[in-house]
């Protein structure tokens, strides 16, 4: 397993992070903790999740993925070999604290709310979920700016992290759907204000959103804040399962209809171009995804995400995968043609 920087941090993550939204809704606690085993044992050392998990949020589910995962490092007694990440909920989750937000009290609540979950104390990475204004994120596009918004500053949540960086609860901090300005208003406040500087960025990106490399990749390279990639099978789409009108049982976009960003005609018509080029190069088309994801140099880790151990195996497979470059060629032509049709 290979592993890469975490910024500046002095942290090395593995190529691959376990991703854990399921467990607790898709996966029950005794799946969770096998997929836990199962990733430790190839070699991974990294573990994300969030306050909100699993998916689809819900009050009555909320937090039990973190509960999962810590009964799993109390049963282990394995804290200190692994880098557990974690994020605080942006705006819009009613249940959470009266309606989430990314205040200075509310982050300092969350945390402590989290630590109790996972019976740790401290979080290795901890990540603003999303941002506390009016922008781009979760797929919206055409920027508008509102006249009247009520936002968090940056300034305000920078600083709550700070306070919790120096009293050892958490180790590195992150930035998690966040956009181009964002990110640099981020590393400009650490420098001006001595502030904790961002480590990472948890943004989508997939065969059918590259997005990240239009503003954010360059940031990522030169300011070296690599990318945590989630989705990087776009909810499965990838794997070709659900081309041609399947709907596998028990699959996420069988059962869950409010996850729609990667169901359109132009992503199976892109999905479909680049399961050809993997049948046609004697590769499994999930592998084939992951594995470009992979090979990114702006990528810090490679977040996936499993319901069966046949998925997490073949998942993990990716890691010694090297596309050929006829491979990057064909989804180069592809890309050129269809390009991102799921942003």
């Amino acid at each position: 397993m290979q592993t890469r920087p975490l910024g500046d941090t002095g942290i090395d993550v593995s190529r691959l992070c376990l991703g854990t939204m399921t467990f607790g809704e898709q996966n029950s606690e005794a799946e969770a903790h096998e997929q836990l085993d199962r990733a430790v044992a190839f070699g991974i050392n990294f573990i994300d999740t969030a306050e909100m998990y699993p998916v689809p949020p819900r009050a009555e589910t909320q937090g039990r993925t973190e509960a999962y995962i810590g009964n799993w490092l109390k049963a282990r007694g394995s804290r200190d070999d692994v880098i557990i990440a974690s994020k605080i909920a942006g705006p819009g989750m009613d249940y959470l604290r009266g309606g989430s937000r990314l205040t200075r009290e509310q982050i300092h609540q969350a945390v402590e709310t989290s630590l109790q979950r996972l019976q740790t104390d401290y979080i290795d990475l901890y990540q603003l979920h999303w941002p506390d204004r009016y922008t781009n994120f979760f797929g919206r596009l055409g920027y508008e700016p509102k006249e009247e918004e009520i936002s968090t500053s940056l300034e305000e949540s920078l600083s709550a992290l700070k306070e919790l960086v120096e009293s050892g609860k958490v180790r590195a901090i992150g930035l998690s759907n966040e956009t181009p300005w964002g990110l640099m208003q981020s590393l400009r406040l650490a420098e001006r204000l001595g502030l904790p500087r961002v480590a990472s960025i948890q943004n989508p990106y997939n065969l059918l959103n590259r997005t990240f490399e239009i503003g954010l990749a360059e940031i990522a390279h030169r300011e070296e804040v690599g990318l945590l990639a989630y989705s990087p099978l776009a909810f499965g789409v990838l794997s070709g399962k659900y081309l041609d009108g399947h709907w596998p049982p028990k699959a996420r976009l069988t059962l869950y209809e409010r996850f729609q960003r990667y169901n359109s005609e132009s992503a199976a018509e892109a999905t479909r171009a680049y399961v050809e080029i993997a049948r046609e190069h004697g590769l499994d088309p999930a592998q084939m995804a992951l594995a470009f994801v992979n090979s990114r140099p702006f990528l810090t880790s490679n977040i996936i995400g499993a319901t069966t151990m046949e998925q997490l195996e073949s998942n993990l497979a990716s890691e010694s995968l090297k596309l050929e470059p006829a491979v990057l060629e064909a989804i180069e032509a592809v890309h050129r043609q269809l390009p991102n049709p799921c942003p």
